[in-house]
């Protein structure tokens, strides 16, 4: 099996995964999004009432009368404009997640093809997506100052490669610790390694608390839509790329199988 091999279907699973994710995306998701849009016009959201009335959003400069440039409705944005994110974001995820896989086979114990790329897909879930929002959850229209939009996105990335970094170090100790303590004691150890260096991480990094009077429902299904697409996301790419290695791995072994039975004969 070839570094290709992977690529090629780890593509295919973002691909299939993306369908997944739109689906969820779209029927979970995109009410939270109209909900807090709602709020923002109706002038609930209190971060950006400091702000000049020209200043941020494309309905303002509408109600101004100024040219603001090229529109894109709230229709394109829920539909192609989603679709077409979503599955980007899909298909370059499976494309990695592949690449790692390849990388990972026969490195991560006795594990099988399959079984290595479904860890690979679940350690990528937690590392890239899971530890940076738990600190630096997502957050809907309305919520948020515009001038501290740059510290935001560099705590959101600082956190994130903490976590990878942390997951690469954590599988390396355990691959150390495997032969002379065992599987569930370098895996135990190692996870608490990857633990601690992310709650350290989490601690140190600035906490970001621009929410103020936006209601805390609309907050809660905004992330919580949040979690069931990625997650959704996740799992797809994580299913769908174990079955198609698994099937490869099975076919070349039955292949070399019959090689070898021929070689004997």
């Amino acid at each position: 099996m070839t570094p290709r091999t992977f690529l090629v279907r780890g593509l295919l699973a973002g691909l299939l995964a993306g369908f997944f994710s739109f689906a969820v995306a779209y029927t979970v998701g995109e009410p939270q999004v109209d909900a807090a849009i709602a709020v923002e016009e109706a002038g609930a959201a209190p971060a950006h009432s400091d702000q000049p009335a020209s200043d941020g959003h494309s309905h303002s400069h509408a109600d101004s009368g100024e040219d603001s440039g090229t529109q894109v409705s709230r229709g394109t944005q829920s539909t192609w404009g989603l679709a077409t994110g979503i599955f980007a974001v899909s298909i370059a995820i499976g494309g990695v997640v592949g690449l790692v896989s390849a990388f990972a086979v026969g490195r991560l114990g006795r594990l099988r093809p399959g079984q290595s790329t479904a860890v690979v897909a679940l350690l990528g879930f937690v590392a890239v997506w899971l530890v940076p929002f738990l600190k630096y959850p997502a957050t809907p229209p309305a919520v948020g100052n515009g001038d501290t939009i740059g510290d935001r996105t560099l705590y959101f990335f600082s956190i994130q490669a903490i976590s990878v970094l942390a997951m690469i170090g954590a599988v390396l100790l355990a691959r150390r610790l495997l032969a002379g303590h065992g599987a569930y004691r370098a895996v135990l150890v190692s996870g608490a390694a990857f633990l601690a260096v992310t709650i350290v991480a989490g601690l140190l990094l600035p906490t970001v608390n621009e929410i103020g009077d936006f209601p805390g429902d609309t907050l809660w299904y905004f992330r919580r839509a949040s979690l069931l697409t990625n997650a959704t996301m996740w799992a797809a790419i994580g299913v769908i790329l174990t079955g198609l290695v698994g099937k490869v791995h099975e076919h070349e072994s039955a292949v070399a199988a019959r090689r070898d039975l021929a070689a004997s004969l």
